[in-house]
């Protein structure tokens, strides 16, 4: 039965105001960034340097990391280029890319990563809520001004291995963590801006698929994101991890994997928002995507301080598992205010889902609990089929505060309720 909701009892709820086409949920400007096209490499920026010319041979057997980073490290001595990888398939591992260089694949190529994580470096990551070293990337981008990956080519993770063993080491050891099953990431951007991916596929990533760190000026855009759910899931394969990031622009992307489809994270830990290593989330628009299978199109959490100003519209649901989940975290401080949700269709499983989150739960001695909330947030103008319960919402006001949530013309067919008149 469809069913027209517009509020939920014990919830105090508020109306918020907002023109998504020009304000941001808290009535602020929204910069002009997020309506310009993309900026494309210019002047010496856009000097090809095709890694074939360069001794890199088309043989996917043979890792070529290092005749690889050879072409990116001369680009950057030149003053700048894009690296080209042509049709073929490319063995390599953990690559870093420099100002003013770019990546662009072009159709038909592949550029693969190793499935031995020994052939990776291992750098400073802010990862599981804390700077600490760890596996790098396939793609790597440190503190860079212009950076770009482009083109209608793909950056494959070769993940299964990766997948195999995390699973194993959970058989074992149930409380395994991300640390102990050391597996690469696909992208990494940290503290930089500017950065922009378009176009390209990113799939089968050891772990997270893209990570942003402490970034601005991020554009995501007409990407596919993939990671199988079957016949082995790819484990804490995200889509796009956002992490203490500020004007961040995903759209027209098509995402399909087993695990957060887009993340708010930022840090974690009982004095987590003490840290400066972490920090909040600001600013982060997300519009005309397509949403497969995965655990929801945004998730904040399970790792994140705050997020405020952030806008998922105009998206489809086919097969996600919640449009918004709040991860609410016992053992960190958060605040998550300001979110717009908005013209969303298809179908999920929740329409939104706000529970407490313990996994890896450490107060680390801190005595109390610290206290967060969720506010400010206004879901309006949807009509999507739910294969769950549409509201999943557990209230822990003596962990946090539940605030100022508004439903304007929801249209929701449950069919959970169908399922249990059944």
């Amino acid at each position: 039965m469809r069913k027209l909701l517009t509020t939920i009892a014990g919830l105090a709820l508020a109306v918020l105001s907002v023109s998504a086409a020009e304000v941001w949920p808290d009535g602020t400007k929204m910069d002009k960034w997020f309506t310009t096209k993309p900026a494309q490499p210019k002047g010496q920026e856009a000097t090809r340097f095709v890694i074939t010319d360069y001794g890199v041979v088309r043989d996917s057997t043979v890792l070529q990391t290092e005749a690889i980073q050879k072409v990116i490290d001369l680009a950057a001595e030149k003053g700048g280029g894009t690296i080209v990888i042509p049709q073929g398939t490319f063995l390599t591992s953990s690559l870093f890319f420099k100002s003013k260089t770019h990546l662009y694949l072009e159709k038909g190529a592949v550029l693969k990563g190793s499935d031995d994580v020994s052939d990776y470096a291992i750098v400073p990551v802010h990862i599981e809520g804390v700077i600490q070293n760890y596996i790098a990337a396939l793609i790597n981008a440190y503190e860079v001004d212009g950076f770009s990956i482009r083109g209608e080519g793909v950056v494959d993770g070769n993940g299964l291995r990766y997948w195999r063993d995390f699973w194993t080491r959970r058989r074992v050891n149930p409380a395994c963590t991300n640390l102990e099953a050391l597996r690469p990431r696909l992208f990494y951007a940290a503290n930089s801006k500017n950065v922009l991916l378009e176009g390209v596929t990113l799939r089968n990533p050891g772990f997270w698929t893209t990570h942003f760190y402490k970034c601005d000026y991020v554009r995501v855009k007409d990407i596919v994101i993939f990671a199988p759910q079957k016949p082995v899931p790819a484990p804490s394969s995200d889509g796009v991890d956002v992490d203490g990031c500020n004007n961040f622009h995903i759209t027209g992307c098509r995402f399909q994997n087993s695990d957060d489809l887009i993340a708010i994270k930022g840090g974690k830990g009982p004095w987590a928002d003490q840290d400066p290593a972490n920090a909040t989330n600001s600013n982060i628009l997300v519009e005309n995507c397509w949403f497969g299978p995965g655990s929801a199109m945004v998730t904040f959490g399970s790792e994140c301080v705050g997020g405020r100003n952030i806008i998922l519209r105009n998206c489809e649901g086919a097969g996600a598992s919640r449009v918004l989940w709040l991860k609410m975290r016992p053992d960190t401080p958060q605040n998550y205010e300001y979110i717009l949700v908005e013209n969303i269709t298809g179908t999920v499983g929740n329409f939104i889902y706000i529970h407490p989150w313990t996994q890896f739960f450490d107060l680390k001695g801190r005595k109390d609990i610290p206290k967060s909330y969720g506010s400010h947030i206004l879901m309006r103008n949807c009509d999507v089929t739910c294969t769950r319960k549409p509201y999943d919402i557990v209230e822990k006001p003596e962990e946090f505060e539940l605030s100022d949530i508004k439903y304007e013309n929801i249209k929701i067919d449950d069919q959970s309720q169908q399922q249990n008149r059944r």
